[in-house]
């Protein structure tokens, strides 16, 4: 099992109750090359944004 698909463990979280899968997508897959790009969600658009020191930051 890779990265993008193990399952997300609660204590990934910082939590110690129950086990969680959830799918997982690379930010690489995401953004293909890009620093930023756009999410629609609804009618509402998001900004995505990998910053200098590697973070990705969401904003409304």
């Amino acid at each position: 099992m890779n990265e993008m698909t193990r399952p997300l463990r609660a204590s990934d979280a910082q939590s110690d109750r129950l086990e969680v899968t959830l799918p997982a997508i690379e930010s690489a897959a995401l953004l293909q090359g890009r620093r930023e790009l756009m999410i629609r969600h609804g009618v509402e658009l998001y900004r995505l944004r990998l910053t200098a020191s590697n973070k990705l930051i969401l904003t409304k």
